[in-house]
């Protein structure tokens, strides 16, 4: 296996419970390039929230090892960011004191975290709303927010875990668009988990096909889709043949 950004060997994760071990992930093994853009895609309970929290540093492996920029990696670590399915921000801050937010934890420069900020804002398209509270947002809106705050403090590598799911079709699309264009601006490392087969195809270079519980590598597959890429890259016929191909690994083809 090549070594990558992020190299996972033999990566395990049991948890006790009252009825005896449960193998979350069993065996997992992969590499990561620096600016690939991977999604990980299975069935619910398979374990691609428990890898990704694995990833940043959240959750202990029981076996195996992960290195992540030539370091032995098990615990957070501020050149990672994370994103989940709920915005998770703090209702009583407006949006701009949301997204500064990391560079206050972290201590960061406050001049150059302002202006930043202002950038960002810009970037996801919410410039004029950093005055506007969470509440006074739609769900869309609510992601490009934290969105933001996950690149406020210029993470290397972003973690995300359905940043999108619970999002109706049309702004889940208009988010995938706007995600590509930023990922291709500032050319960051990506592990993107999702049950949507499609979105994972068109977002990704590589997908990780994982198995039903306990969670192994089925196989990986490469799009070769090219970029940019806009929505027409779902007319493209191999859009539906990396579609009906994973869904066959998973399944599904049925």
């Amino acid at each position: 296996m090549n070594t990558g950004l992020i190299d996972g060997r033999h990566i395990t994760k049991v948890y006790a419970t009252a009825t005896g071990p449960l193998v979350a992930l069993d065996d997992v093994s992969f590499s990561i390039r620096e600016g690939e853009f991977i999604s990980l895609v299975g069935p619910s309970g398979c374990g691609k929230s428990t890898l990704l929290s694995i990833l940043g540093g959240l959750e202990e492996k029981s076996d195996g090892t992960l290195v992540l920029a030539g370091k032995h990696h098990d615990a957070p670590r501020p050149d990672l960011g994370m994103m989940f399915q709920t915005s998770v921000l703090f209702p009583w801050r407006t949006i701009r004191e949301n997204v500064r937010l990391p560079g206050i934890i972290l201590g960061l420069d406050k001049k150059q975290q302002a202006e930043r900020c202002e950038e960002l804002i810009d970037m996801v398209g919410l410039k004029g709303f950093g005055d506007r509270y969470p509440g006074e947002l739609s769900g869309g809106m609510r992601q490009r927010v934290a969105l933001a705050r996950l690149l406020a403090h210029d993470p290397r590598v972003l973690l995300m875990d359905e940043p999108f799911g619970a999002l109706d079709e049309f702004t889940r699309e208009t988010m995938n668009v706007e995600l590509l264009r930023i990922w291709e601006k500032t050319g960051k490392t990506v592990v993107f988990v999702t049950h949507n087969i499609g979105e994972a195809v068109f977002l990704s270079d590589r997908i990780f096909v994982m198995t039903p519980r306990p969670g192994r590598l089925e196989g990986i597959v490469e799009v070769d889709l090219p970029r940019p890429r806009t929505m027409e890259a779902m007319r493209d016929p191999r859009f539906a043949d990396h579609v009906f191909n994973i869904r066959r690994m998973l399944g599904v083809d049925h």
